[in-house]
């Protein structure tokens, strides 16, 4: 009987001890498919920051340009009012 049983403990230990090797492997790849998700992750989260900060800067260049066109705009007015018509030539 105690042959039986030392068996048993020997067969219960040896499928613990692989059970918990497999475990430990299935862990280490899920831990490493989970880092590489991540990593891709952040990359996009990145390239979307990226496109954010052109977009503002554009949006800065196009506020300074349409302030030079008002100048602009306003200037002509004025030379116009100035000047009176023009005269333009005859062909």
């Amino acid at each position: 009987m105690t042959e039986g049983i030392i068996v048993a403990l020997i067969a219960g230990a040896s499928s613990i001890g692989g059970a918990g090797i497999g475990a430990y492997f299935a862990n280490k790849k899920s831990t490493a498919l989970i880092a590489y998700r991540l990593e891709q992750l952040e990359k996009k989260v990145q390239a979307h920051n990226n496109l954010v900060e052109r977009t503002y800067k554009l949006e800065e260049r196009t506020e300074v340009q349409e302030e030079k066109i008002k100048v602009a705009n306003h200037r002509i007015s004025n030379l116009e009012n100035r000047a009176g018509p023009i005269a333009r030539p005859e062909k």
